[in-house]
């Protein structure tokens, strides 16, 4: 999409869980500036492995991972914690919100961890995934669908460089997660940050830039659609 470097870069990555089971094998691939890439795959392929790579919540055994300049092969579990704060936002199927924050404190939370707290910015966000009427509201008072914009909206607020997303609309139904889907493609458009998405779903993958699919741990050609 762009001749600007890569905002995430992966060279040869392999990763093997305990016991001697490979996970990843030598993947290559890359997100750039403003890009939305689709991750599809099988049950146990490595998609979530892959995701959690890039996020630095875990380390590569082999290749190089880079995000926005940064190898995070250089990092100690400070650097990497720093990169998630101030670079890096996750997005999940389960919500992870907290239960003794309001809808305001969470949307705000990864931005004041991050130092970018911009309340004019975490406004706009409100109001553009429909939160404002739930400012005072706690998680357990809100539908799955508006937990899930919450979440949504707390990691855009710290105005990351990086989206990662793990299934981020898998437990809302195709009404709510069409509508969250949108809110999120909006947002990471206007921002410019990247989005790296996992999902099972074709239809999800469509709409992104690019459709990536692993199998049994490497890069493979996407699956042709099933004929009707």
């Amino acid at each position: 999409m762009t001749d600007a470097p890569a905002l995430l870069s992966l060279d040869d990555v392999a990763k093997t869980y305990p016991g001697g089971r490979p996970v990843l094998q030598g993947v290559t691939m890359r997100v750039a500036p403003g890009e939305t890439v689709a991750l599809t795959g099988e049950s146990g392929s490595g998609k979530s492995t892959l995701l959690n790579l890039a996020g630095a919540l875990d380390a590569a055994d082999a290749g190089e991972i880079v995000v926005d300049g940064v190898s995070l092969s250089g990092l100690d579990d400070a650097g990497r914690a720093r990169m998630r704060r101030e670079r890096v936002a996750l997005v999940f199927q389960q919500f992870n919100l907290i239960p003794s924050m309001d809808v305001a404190q969470n949307l705000a939370f990864h931005a004041r961890l991050a130092g970018r707290e911009d309340r004019a910015w975490t406004d706009e966000i409100a109001g553009r995934l429909g939160l404002r009427d739930h400012m005072g509201a706690y998680p357990e008072q809100l539908s799955g669908g508006q937990q899930q914009r919450v979440a949504i909206g707390r990691a855009m607020a710290a105005r990351p460089r990086l989206l990662l997303a793990d299934e981020p609309t898998g437990n809302l139904d195709e009404t709510a997660s069409e509508a969250v889907l949108d809110l999120m493609l909006g947002l990471v458009r206007d921002s410019g940050a990247g989005l790296l998405l996992v999902t099972h779903s074709m239809a999800i993958a469509r709409r992104l830039d690019r459709h990536l699919h692993l199998s049994r741990g490497r890069l493979a050609p996407v699956p042709a659609p099933e004929s009707t």
